[in-house]
């Protein structure tokens, strides 16, 4: 049997994105359900939204399934559409997890920054980091 989905049976997560060190760039803000895909959220599956930068910034996902899902984020400050890298492949751009997933020798596990989704509105903090 296949199950339909209406707008009752989704979810909308509205995302505060905290500590940009400036408001150059743009935010880039990806939801994804596939733990293969995360955090590059290269595949079908993933749900991407772009926003200016500014002292504040929010980020919504609207019509999401339930499930279990991460987010991952990028502040890219010259909105180049990637990640860039300096000494030894360390981030120069800030980056944020959902769950305030911890980063050690590389991006966190989908497992680490999962959370579940269920319909209905949630919120999410997410606090931006910096290496460089």
């Amino acid at each position: 049997m296949v199950q339909g989905w209406s707008a009752a049976d989704t979810a909308t997560i509205k995302v505060s994105v905290t500590d940009l060190r400036n408001t150059k760039g743009v935010v880039r803000a990806c939801l994804t359900p596939d733990a293969d895909d995360f955090p590059k959220c290269k595949k079908a599956s993933a749900n991407s939204v772009v926003v200016t930068a500014g002292k504040t910034v929010s980020v919504t996902f609207s019509g999401v399934k339930p499930g279990r899902y991460a987010i991952a984020l990028l502040h890219d400050e010259n909105n180049n559409n990637k990640a860039d890298r300096a000494l030894l492949m360390m981030p120069k751009e800030g980056f944020g997890f959902s769950r305030d997933a911890k980063v050690r020798m590389g991006p966190p596990k989908f497992d680490a920054a999962a959370f579940t989704v269920e319909a209905g509105t949630s919120h999410q903090t997410i606090r931006m980091r910096y290496m460089l």
